[in-house]
């Protein structure tokens, strides 16, 4: 309480290091009142760090998704060649992995 109590009455910035050090709340709202003071460019500036951040998270995020997908299919895809070296019928292919008839015939050439 009492680092937010400086923190509200003024406390030179040069001290905020040590404010901060026990109240991760209190770093927010330093980096928040920092933000707000700045000039318009230095605004303008910030915020499009932040959404090439933000952006570059999504991307990311994105990729990763799209590369479980694609192992999840090739694994399932392994999973039918084994079932055919065991001679299963081609239906039941179908039933176990959901793959289509189609995909199951490509896979014996």
């Amino acid at each position: 309480m009492i680092n937010w109590l400086l923190f509200l009455k003024g406390a030179d910035t040069s001290h905020w290091e040590v404010l901060k050090m026990n109240e991760p709340g209190l770093e927010k709202a330093m980096d928040t009142l920092q933000y707000l003071s700045q000039d318009s460019e230095a605004r303008r500036l910030y915020e499009a760090r932040q959404k090439y951040l933000h952006d570059e998270a999504s991307m990311l995020g994105s990729a990763k998704l799209a590369g479980m997908k694609e192992g999840i299919k090739e694994g399932i895809k392994e999973v039918a060649k084994n079932m055919l070296d065991l001679n299963l019928d081609i239906m039941t292919i179908v039933q176990a992995t959901r793959l289509t008839e189609q995909e199951i015939n490509a896979l014996i050439k």
